[in-house]
């Protein structure tokens, strides 16, 4: 390696989902693999007018902060218009990745992340994601099995599976696989493996290796974030979404019923074109009728170029009213949660910050523990966002 290599300096910078902080590793490893000046990469996200707002308001920060460095600019914010950004004082703009699907790693430090598809095929009236990520396509099995053993070589205890489209896994490649079958292969060739997590999906997606998998492999996480967006059948079909509202509930029902210890997240979109009042109120009442625990809320933002964009708008303070509304339902079934911990012994895997995550999602505050170990801890309250917990005092099985 020579010595411009050695002193080259490269930073990146990841906005939005999972799968743009494993890209932003992965290109961040293979730039200081070469000589040239202090490199910046900053990889954006679109899904939200607020995240290209994010995007373009970091790309200005980096070029005041670092006036020597070279700002390269990717992700699909970049991606939909490159001509703004290079306006903003990047020195490139790439594409992100769009070619066929390599089985990308990375780590946030005490877990890793594999990003195994990539591109969606599918084209809800809301989304420009498949507009900056192109069709669907899959990295190959082994590839994956490959940076999984890796990344448990390196002493990652979980693993996260993650994508943009996740349950189309498998699209393009021979041999009939599927998200499910993936997972299996994953626990099997991957005994040492604490846990393996899903990042997002599509209900109706599923497979049924993937339900099965649920219910009889112990160390698949039991936690799923479901990308749900509304509680009304006539929302569902403007927004061009697969499923129904029975679809949902009856998804979280048989889960549920198969793994009763399974925590369910849900994605909502509140304020979307032509909701009326009555049918957010079936959204909200989705958050029950699923036993939704953790939720990520977005007011409605209209992309252009999408079939929403050209709906009857909902006025945007009434989408912000709406949105703080689930919010605050989301809040509430979150501290029943957590209330219902209380008591119960648990197995954690601690992360920076005192902060810790049990199998199925749920965050503790931990503070005493080293970040990278997995403990076993008594919960003995919690503030509304996370358990309080000590170092549980005897063995399992155990009275402590």
């Amino acid at each position: 390696m020579s010595a411009a290599t050695a002193s080259r300096r490269v930073e990146s910078v990841s906005l939005g989902c999972r799968l743009n902080l494993v890209e932003a590793e992965e290109m961040a490893r293979a730039a200081r693999a070469t000589a040239g000046a202090d490199l910046v990469i900053v990889n954006t996200c679109a899904v939200t007018a607020e995240a290209a707002r994010q995007s373009r308001q970091t790309v200005r920060r980096l070029r005041r902060e670092r006036p020597g460095a070279e700002i390269a600019v990717t992700g699909c914010a970049a991606h939909l218009d490159p001509e703004g950004f290079s306006a903003l004082g990047a020195a490139r703009v790439d594409a992100p990745f769009t070619g066929p699907q390599p089985a990308l790693a990375a780590s946030d430090g005490t877990r890793g992340m594999i990003a195994v598809q990539n591109g969606c095929d599918h084209r809800c009236a809301f989304c420009v994601i498949p507009f900056g990520r192109g069709p669907s396509r899959s990295a190959p099995p082994q590839e994956i099995v490959a940076q999984g053993r890796r990344l448990v070589e390196a002493g990652k205890r979980e693993i996260v599976l993650t994508g943009v489209d996740l349950t189309s896994y498998g699209a393009g490649l021979d041999g009939g696989w599927t998200l499910g079958r993936l997972v299996r292969l994953l626990l099997r060739e991957l005994p040492e493996l604490e846990r393996l997590r899903l990042s997002s999906i599509d209900c109706v997606e599923a497979d049924g290796d993937l339900l099965a998998a649920m219910a009889e492999e112990e160390r698949f996480a039991p936690h799923l974030h479901l990308s749900l967006q509304a509680g009304d059948d006539l929302i569902l079909k403007r927004m061009k979404r697969r499923h129904s509202r029975a679809d949902a509930v009856d998804f979280c029902k048989s889960l549920r019923a198969a793994r009763p210890d399974i925590v369910f997240g849900a994605d909502f979109i509140a304020g979307f074109p032509t909701e009326s009042e009555e049918m957010f109120l079936r959204t909200l009442d989705l958050v029950e009728d699923c036993g939704l625990t953790y939720l990520h809320v977005f007011p409605f933002s209209a992309r252009p170029g999408t079939p929403a964009a050209r709906m009857p708008q909902v006025a945007s303070h009434v989408a912000k009213e709406r949105a703080a509304r689930l919010r605050a339902q989301g809040e509430a079934a979150l501290a029943r949660h957590l209330a219902a911990q209380v008591g119960k012994r648990l197995r954690l895997l601690v992360e920076r910050g005192g902060l810790a995550r049990a199998a199925d999602f749920t965050l503790a505050r931990a503070p005493w523990a080293t970040p990278g170990e997995t403990i076993d801890a008594v919960a003995i309250s919690h503030d509304g966002r996370a358990l309080i917990v000590r170092p549980a005092l005897s063995p399992p099985g155990e009275t402590g």
